[in-house]
């Protein structure tokens, strides 16, 4: 879908003039000479003048950083609010999503408060966070909050006010994230009445655009290509006479993008990569190179450009709609550029392997042989293997190693064309492989494990690959709390996990993707159970058996509480956005990964399980610690006293992450009390879910 900023801007508009008051207010009644004040305005006009030169890429972040700092020093809270909401809008557009979730918290925390609750601002303020955690996949906490806005707006707004409009596309937007494309229609069209309505010239209104943009998105997603294509050629169309006005807005990316993605769904190969081509030049001249939304276009252009060399078209935008003249360029005439032609690959992980290999031997090896095929298979590395986690290394080669990808066929085209398909995969595989090896990179023996219908690569059923991986072909249905508890974390993150080279019919995307939305019940019924582990094993039969001396029943009550420790920090993190924790061996790993991420939520405990590790050997079976720190620790303070007040630390810190979020009341910190705090947000009355 589109970038949200547009629509955003009639809030920002209000929200800015709201916070000048305040803040004049504010100044007024500081008594004290020594804090210098913060100029709002002055704030905004450097924002736009670093945005209108160019030069957000380098000099946005340390301008909003310093302007968080000066507010905060002048005691301005409504010059803070004004600046958290324009952070919020940069960091989206670059990404920085782990970064923008403090960012979110503290404006929440800083509007409430002010008192704002139920005000305009509290609209704005609603709406900027919710479309921040929806570009962070955190659908859950973004639908709560824009069904907060929509309810606030409702109350202080007018039903034709242009931000209501911005309301019902963001909502739009996150309804067709999670598959809800009716809905997301429905949300566009009301939006669109709302701002043809409220125009003044609907012909140059950049609003209206972008909502004609995510409306042509939409339809597409729901087969209506020839409605799409009138939508898309409306929005280019409005921007053409805006533009010719003076009007240059950043969203001219998102309508060419979109424009792009429609007439590349209907096999309009050239002129999709002329529009991508184009967009790619927008977004690098707003946002710089090597941003979330610059590597996505890229990415685009380069299938674009892929399928109209195989096809035989030419590469350009129409002189039609837009105004634009057609660029001339050859079919692929830069595709070399994009992609560099690096032979050596003894150095590099498991996952550049195989996109490499993809890239060298199989697509075009797909584009020869299956030509009618080749924009409909999934290519990629999901499953088992440490390379698909993203934790190989040197030792990781020994067996089940090499230069691999899947490749992903609809049970109609794997009817077709499989078998021959995986003889000619194989044949290429062999063949780059002997190219390609070396002392530094052998060909590892395959496993039984990944022989026969348990092989890591090569060509699938999509609903036959997820089954092998689950059990199931598909996710099972949100509602169907029983076969989600089924499912272990593990499975689902070998599912979720590695990366797609390509997949133009999304069918294997859509799938995969239906893994990463556990339903918000079994979440909390998962973080529940694993409170009463977390009490039952560390806080309560640890400390018993270490007392009996039974040292094997105290290590295996260490393992349990360390087990479920990870698991609660990744479903306090959310699987939709961190994934899920991975089985035994990479658990650690994973956990210093996503502990390392900004804005994690319980960060500190792997630290701590891994200091009650290095003391474990000491209080099961006397053995000292294994570095000087930890047996100097362990001199100084008996190592069982030691574990049971890290593990007390570790219980608190999960009471006051629960507390932060609203699961809990209480201050208690035997978690096996907290459970019943927790259970009281499942919604559904399934017995399963409820353990109490």
């Amino acid at each position: 879908m589109v970038d949200e900023e547009a629509l955003l801007a009639q809030f920002t508009a209000q929200f800015d003039q709201q916070t000048d008051d305040s803040d004049t207010t504010q100044a007024d009644s500081n008594d004290s000479d020594s804090i210098p004040a913060f100029d709002a305005d002055r704030f905004l006009q450097g924002l736009d003048a670093i945005f209108a030169r160019h030069a957000a890429a380098s000099e946005a972040a340390p301008y909003l950083e310093q302007a968080m700092s000066d507010a905060e020093n002048a005691e301005d809270d409504a010059g803070l609010l004004t600046v958290l909401n324009e952070t919020m809008g940069f960091y989206r557009s670059q990404g920085w999503h782990d970064k923008n979730q403090w960012i979110v918290q503290r404006t929440i925390e800083l509007a409430l408060r002010m008192g704002l609750e139920g005000s305009e601002t509290w609209a704005t303020t609603l709406i900027n966070c919710a479309t921040a955690m929806r570009a962070a996949k955190q659908y859950d906490q973004a639908e709560d909050l824009y069904t907060q806005a929509l309810h606030c707006a409702e109350q202080v707004f007018s039903p034709d006010d242009r931000r209501i409009a911005a309301l019902h596309n963001n909502l739009s937007m996150l309804y067709s994230e999670t598959d809800r494309t009716e809905q997301a229609e429905h949300e566009l069209r009301e939006a669109m009445r709302i701002l043809r309505e409220a125009s003044d010239n609907p012909s140059t209104d950049i609003d209206l655009a972008s909502s004609c943009t995510n409306l042509a998105l939409t339809l597409l997603d729901e087969g209506k290509t020839d409605d799409a294509h009138a939508y898309a050629d409306e929005a280019l169309a409005i921007h053409a006479t805006a533009r010719a006005q003076g009007v240059d807005s950043a969203h001219y990316a998102a309508a060419l993008a979109g424009a792009a993605q429609v007439r590349f769904a209907q096999q309009r190969f050239g002129e999709a990569a002329g529009y991508y081509r184009k967009a790619l030049a927008v977004i690098e001249k707003r946002y710089g190179r090597g941003t979330e939304y610059w590597r996505t276009t890229d990415g685009n252009l380069r299938q674009a450009l892929d399928s109209a060399a195989k096809n035989g078209q030419k590469v350009g935008i129409p002189a039609d709609i837009n105004g634009d003249a057609a660029d001339s360029t050859e079919p692929g005439s830069d595709s070399a550029t994009l992609l560099s032609d690096v032979s050596d690959v003894s150095g590099m992980n498991g996952m550049e392997m195989a996109r490499r290999f993809w890239e060298q031997a199989g697509k075009p090896m797909l584009q020869s042989r299956y030509p009618d095929y080749a924009e409909r298979i999934a290519v990629g590395l999901v499953g088992y293997g440490s390379e698909c986690f993203g934790f190989d290394d040197a030792l990781s080669r020994d067996h089940d190693f090499g230069a691999r990808f899947c490749l992903w066929l609809t049970d109609e085209d794997y009817a077709a064309i499989g078998t021959a398909l995986q003889e000619d995969y194989e044949r290429i595989a062999h063949a780059w492989r002997s190219e390609h090896s070396s002392a530094d990179l052998p060909d590892s023996p395959a496993t039984p494990r990944a022989q026969g219908s348990m092989r890591r690569d090569g060509v699938f059923r999509i609903g036959d690959f997820f089954e092998t991986l689950t059990g199931y072909r598909e996710a099972p249905p949100q509602d169907a709390s029983h076969e989600w508890l089924a499912l272990d974390e593990s499975t689902l993150a070998t599912a979720t996990n590695g990366r797609i080279f390509a997949d133009a019919l999304g069918i294997f995307s859509k799938t995969r993707q239906g893994f990463t939305f556990m339903p918000e019940d079994v979440r909390l019924s998962l973080i529940s159970r694993r409170l009463g582990m977390l009490a039952q094993a560390g806080q309560y039969n640890l400390p018993r058996m270490l007392q009996r001396g039974d040292g094997a029943a105290a290590m295996t009550s260490i393992h349990e509480f360390a087990q479920a420790a990870i698991s609660l920090v990744f479903l306090v993190n959310n699987p939709v956005s961190v994934g899920y924790a991975p089985y035994y061996k990479w658990r650690f790993a994973a956990l210093r990964r996503l502990s390392r991420r900004m804005a994690t939520r319980l960060s500190g405990v792997c630290a701590q399980l891994e200091e009650i590790l290095h003391l474990a050997s000491a209080a099961c079976f006397g053995v000292p610690g294994t570095t000087t720190e930890h047996k100097a620790s362990t001199m100084a303070t008996p190592p069982a006293d030691r574990i049971n007040a890290i593990i007390e630390r570790i219980c608190a810190d999960i009471v006051g992450e629960l507390r932060r979020e609203g699961l809990t009341r209480s201050q208690e910190t035997f978690l096996e009390w907290q459970r019943p705090y927790v259970e009281e947000h499942i919604v559904s009355d399934a017995p399963c879910l409820h353990s109490l």
